[in-house]
């Protein structure tokens, strides 16, 4: 027999046993798979209200004049309140032309004046000023506010607790599943979080606005903030 074809048959009796021992390849294992659901609730401790002042005039520089005027007053009677600079912030501001359309559509719409709008986003910390707020910007010119959105400055612990219960919800139902088919719940295989909804405020009581420069300040309730998590979880099947 040719040598090198001598050497060749040997490897291939060396080897037979080995590859007659590789181990087939595991097929995947039987799992639970369920999405978690989780809520904690927080007193709020701020609240976010948004403001704006809008003005009219058959001149822009007038509009502007009158609303820069106002805006300033609503501005520093917050400050007066003690929010701080921090807490505000202009979101919007706007010179928009006003047009007067002909009836017979035989001309063209042309400018009859000018509104100006400016809107300020603030942020109350201290909730037992807040219908104090709302009462002094409305009283000092402000013509809009939309809120107050109630939250938390520190919202971490309450997501964190929203976690938790997201997970020991998908943990509860799996054991139900798992005891209702006979098997038992293995090693975790997956944990992929779902999301965290942002707080949300509940039904809050905002009754009426000061009437007048004397009346009393305007009537909110906080109630409680909201946050919710989604955590999906896989667990392998014990066999």
């Amino acid at each position: 027999m040719n040598h090198r074809l001598a050497i060749a048959v040997l490897a291939l009796v060396l080897a037979g046993p080995a590859l007659a021992q590789t181990p087939a390849a595991r097929p995947d294992p039987a799992t639970i798979s369920l999405v978690g659901q989780g809520e904690a609730r927080a007193a709020p401790d701020m609240a976010t209200i948004s403001l704006g002042v809008i003005s009219q005039a058959r001149i822009a520089r007038e509009a502007l004049a009158a609303n820069t005027r106002a805006m300033a007053e609503a501005v520093a009677s917050l400050k007066q309140a003690g929010i701080a600079d921090r807490d505000l912030q202009t979101s919007q501001f706007s010179v928009q032309p006003q047009y007067q359309q002909d009836p017979q559509g035989r001309t063209p719409p042309r400018i009859v004046g000018y509104q100006v709008s400016n809107r300020l986003t603030a942020r109350v910390r201290d909730l037992s000023k807040l219908g104090d707020v709302l009462d002094r910007v409305v009283a000092l010119g402000a013509n809009t506010v939309e809120g107050p959105v109630f939250g938390l400055a520190e919202p971490q612990a309450a997501r964190d607790a929203a976690r938790k219960a997201a997970a020991e919800d998908a943990l509860r139902r799996a054991r139900i599943y798992a005891d209702a088919l006979g098997v038992r719940l293995g090693r975790v295989l997956s944990v992929s979080e779902q999301g965290i909804a942002v707080p949300r405020p509940q039904p809050m009581m905002m009754a009426r606005a000061a009437a007048t420069a004397e009346a009393a300040a305007v009537p909110v309730e906080a109630g409680e903030s909201t946050l919710s998590a989604q955590v999906a979880i896989t667990w392998e099947i014990a066999q």
